[in-house]
């Protein structure tokens, strides 16, 4: 692999790459793991490839040729004669390479609960840099109500007057696939108080996207709504944990034991601070994979600083690039106080929908793009770029 990578470094730039568009491609039923494949390849080369709407791989120039030639099915050698001649790559090296990519996506698509955001081993920019014809992801807040009622809500209720129904959530989602946007997250609030999210997850599944959910998860304690909402189509889950309360410990168990990729969300405070290591050995028990934290109050930063080291210690991968739900127990204003890709991403890799179809850079952001359900996306995803130029 370094042999041809060192190839690509030098001529790889020169080619003229691939030209920008979807393909997609579908296994025969009659084969022992079927799978679908979407492939969305940029202006600049650089692709996305879906892997049975669960998992997003963003590609550099090299992986997305050799990702196009795998959606064709094009012969192993014919691939390797046209790197051979594009790249001046040595015949020999380009079919081994282009063997273990193939080897490495059937690896991906037998392997179960997989992190829906990934890269592969090559080479890759640095992210949030590339100028995509579209985001990576939409953030769907569906609506801004709790479940706890008597919880005062952090959202910005005063100018979100009303929650879109379920036909016009679902011409959003149409109106996002077209554009090209693969990925779909419903949150909040607390997204599963909307009796059609398995409907929106259900045709969010149906268009190809991939689909996760940021929730207390309290209603996942319900073995029979967990398996509605994993029927629909659900690829993983963002759970914002409450310590104190058992029946989110009970929710937490009974998606991880699920065909789900799950994160928790851990709000430090004044109540848990002292707490915090034991959560996390319990959570590392638990055989969490990954973690996104916050806290209460900038008094608490050394707290968090420390979760965040034992998170590493407890090889627990910590994620800064998902929204938190609006409410009083995870400030979005705290949170986005971090610096990280979280906010090098928004507007760029993802938009964020709030319940009416406004569409902002990201939560918290209170720049008012257009709206989703009224407005062209041509219109919004133009002022994206003016606001977040890459």
């Amino acid at each position: 692999m370094d042999k041809i990578r060192s190839y690509f470094d030098r001529y790889f730039t020169r080619q003229t790459p691939l030209p920008p568009g979807v393909h997609h491609y579908q296994s025969p039923p009659d084969v022992p793991v079927p799978f679908r494949l979407h492939l969305r390849i940029e202006e600049g080369g650089e692709g996305i490839l879906i892997i049975n709407a669960s998992t997003v791989l963003h590609l550099n120039q090299t992986a997305t040729e050799y990702a196009y030639h795998l959606l064709r099915q094009t012969p192993p050698g014919e691939v390797a004669a046209g790197i051979n001649k594009r790249y001046r790559v040595p015949f020999s090296d380009a079919i081994r390479d282009f063997q273990d990519f193939s080897r490495r996506i059937a690896t991906l698509v037998e392997t179960p609960d997989l992190d829906p955001s990934i890269y592969l081993d090559f080479e890759r920019t640095a992210p949030h840099t590339q100028k995509f014809s579209a985001p990576l992801r939409l953030d769907c807040a569906l609506t801004y109500e709790t479940s706890d009622k008597g919880q005062v809500a952090a959202a910005p209720l005063d100018r979100v007057r009303r929650n879109l129904t379920t036909v016009e959530w679902i011409t959003i989602l149409d109106k996002a696939w077209d554009a090209g946007i693969p990925h779909v997250i419903f949150t909040g609030g607390e997204p599963t108080l909307r009796p059609d999210l398995v409907d929106l997850i259900t045709h969010a599944e149906k268009l190809g996207m991939v689909a996760g959910v940021l929730s207390d998860g309290l209603r996942f304690s319900d073995t029979g709504y967990l398996h509605t909402v994993l029927q629909a189509g659900l690829d993983h889950l963002m759970l914002v944990l409450n310590p104190a309360e058992e029946q989110s410990w009970e929710a937490l168990r009974d998606t991880l034991a699920e065909d789900l990729y799950v994160t928790v969300h851990l709000t430090v405070t004044e109540h848990n601070a002292a707490e915090i290591p034991a959560i996390l050995e319990r959570l590392a028990g638990l055989k969490v994979p990954s973690l996104s934290l916050s806290e209460t109050s900038g008094a608490l930063k050394s707290v968090l600083e420390s979760a965040r080291e034992l998170a590493a210690h407890h090889q627990i991968q910590l994620v800064w690039d998902l929204p938190v739900p609006y409410s009083q127990l995870n400030p979005v204003a705290l949170e986005l106080q971090e610096v990280g890709e979280h906010i090098a991403g928004a507007g760029r890799s993802w938009l964020y929908v709030e319940p009416d179809g406004d569409v902002l850079p990201r939560q918290g952001l209170n720049t008012i793009l257009g709206n989703l359900l009224n407005d062209p996306w041509e219109q919004i995803w133009l002022r994206a770029r003016e606001v977040a130029p890459v």
